[in-house]
């Protein structure tokens, strides 16, 4: 993986009000928002491409239905301009939709992911984008996770699920970094 991200492309999933719901529990990094919202701004900046993803869900009791004021991206990280939404139904941005088609038309190969939630669609998209050959970058301290119950009725905290999530992205599918070190290479 590159340590230059001046070229990459700064990806925003999913980052909706729906997914402050108290019905999802306990969720884990309160200060990934303004994270994002750091890296947003040295993207602006310099002028550097970015995309927002914004999940229109079709789950009857999703917070994130089109028509719900949870789908709403939040204003912390709203798009300004000419920045492109890029709307999906599935975890991954880059099903059914032309973010691969406008990254590769732009040149972009490097990709810096933040967003919510690291084990659903930031882990989902980086995965997607580690075998499609892009340079991927998911930023731990700008992406959250919430509590989850497993398959056999244990209880696993958030911090957990997003500790885990990113242990199973780095150095497979993606490298995992903090905002400050991509900062400090962007």
């Amino acid at each position: 993986m590159t340590s230059d991200y001046t070229t990459a492309a700064l990806i925003l999933i999913d980052v909706q009000e729906g997914l402050d719901a108290p019905r999802l529990g306990q969720r884990n990094n309160p200060a990934a928002e303004a994270n994002m919202a750091r890296l947003l701004r040295h993207w602006r900046e310099r002028s550097r491409p970015i995309f927002h993803i914004q999940h229109m869900s079709t789950e009857p009791d999703s917070p994130l239905r089109p028509e719900l004021p949870g789908n709403a991206i939040k204003a912390v990280v709203a798009p300004q301009g000419a920045e492109p939404v890029i709307q999906k139904q599935m975890n991954s941005a880059f099903i059914s939709t032309d973010l691969d088609t406008r990254l590769r038309e732009a040149q972009i190969a490097s990709l810096v992911l933040v967003g919510l939630t690291t084990d659903h669609c930031v882990s989902s998209t980086a995965r997607m984008a580690g075998d499609l050959g892009y340079d991927t970058v998911v930023v731990a301290d700008a992406t959250a996770a919430h509590e989850q119950r497993s398959y056999d009725g244990s209880h696993h905290a958030a911090e957990t699920v997003h500790q885990l999530a990113l242990a199973h992205l780095h150095e497979e599918f993606a490298t995992i970094l903090t905002t400050d070190q991509v900062l400090g290479r962007a």
